[in-house]
């Protein structure tokens, strides 16, 4: 991290809404949960008295074993975020140009900042086209947040050669990938890729995921992860939710049937955008403060998608349970 980059950059808005009498729908996490994930928590409790083991053999094998990649290119991390800090601290540097997509996760333009370099943007449907020469580093969201859709596979895989060619590490942020069919980049030469078990397995609080890098990238994450990088609970709830692939299975159904009868039902109110991931973005032709508050006061929580570069008026909303979006659909098409 560059010193004097710290007091130039700004925090980022996310969603997420601390009222527990209210819907949220801000934050596209899991409202459901694996069965079975509390006596897992409870037995790591147990075990918290004492260091974890700093190698993660378990949680390793098992994240391989969820993305398809050999346990020891994986890198164990406090979060998909930490798992980008990390990526972003080993690729880039001062008088570096990284490559990201416009409008997503604004966290990356924080984060390249907060390195001492320069993020260029480019539009999000459009960066699979751009050349990567030039630049230390290009940024692909996979699904993209907060538009939803997910790259081709043919063309992300030909982008990454274009970034080998070019020396250009390419880093992916798959945190969203899982309620897809598309395969992981994970264990590919000359990619990092970010993964966060926050939006599966609803557990932001928890604070897992990892990276994955291979050959010289790999040895270098992992010579910079900060030492005991999960917390036993964090490691032992990580590898249970990873075994759980009927959840994963049964979610990603669900998920995708909600998503298309949302769509359907919004689209006679909203300009909804094609969407691979546990969320929708609407395009609101009103006044989009009005449309928040008057959710609010009927008890949901939407994100206010404005905080997003390119979006001026716009609002996302997530994916749950079939009744709680029913209740939303019905409350949105009356305003």
């Amino acid at each position: 991290m560059n010193p004097d980059a710290v007091s130039t950059v700004s925090r980022v808005p996310h969603g997420g809404a601390d009222d527990v009498t209210i819907l949220d729908f801000s934050a596209n996490t899991n409202p459901n949960r694996p069965s079975g994930i509390a006596f897992a928590y409870e037995s790591a409790l147990a075990t918290s008295t004492r260091y974890p083991s700093d190698d993660y053999v378990d949680f390793r094998v098992a994240a391989a074993e969820y993305v398809d990649c050999d346990p020891h290119d994986v890198i164990p991390t406090a979060g998909g975020m930490a798992a980008l800090r990390l990526a972003f601290g080993v690729t880039v540097g001062p008088g570096d140009d990284v490559l990201l997509p416009e409008p997503s996760f604004g966290e990356y333009d924080r984060e390249i900042r907060l390195q001492g370099a320069t993020p260029v943007a480019v539009a999000h449907d459009e960066i699979l086209e751009t050349d990567p020469r030039d630049y230390a580093a290009a940024v692909i969201c996979n699904p993209n947040n907060p538009t939803g859709e997910a790259a081709d596979p043919d063309e992300l895989r030909a982008y990454l050669e274009d970034c080998r060619d070019a020396d250009t590490v390419l880093i992916v942020d798959e945190a969203f990938l899982d309620f897809t069919d598309d395969p992981s980049l994970a264990g590919e030469p000359g990619v990092i890729v970010a993964r966060s078990l926050t939006k599966m397995f609803g557990l932001p609080g928890l604070r897992a995921g990892f990276a994955v890098a291979t050959a010289e990238l790999g040895e270098k994450l992992n010579a910079a992860r900060q030492a005991w990088s999960l917390s036993t609970p964090a490691a032992d709830v990580g590898e249970f939710c990873m075994r759980q692939q009927v959840f994963v299975t049964e979610t990603k159904v669900r998920v995708r049937i909600e998503r298309e009868r949302m769509r359907e039902r919004l689209s006679d109110a909203f300009e909804v955008y094609p969407s691979d991931a546990p969320f929708l973005l609407l395009g609101v032709e009103g006044d989009v403060d009005e449309l928040l508050s008057y959710a609010r006061e009927r008890g949901f929580a939407l994100r206010d998608a404005r905080t997003f570069p390119t979006l001026d008026s716009h609002v996302r909303v997530a994916v749950r349970r079939p009744q709680e979006n029913d209740k939303l659909v019905r409350t949105l098409l009356e305003f």
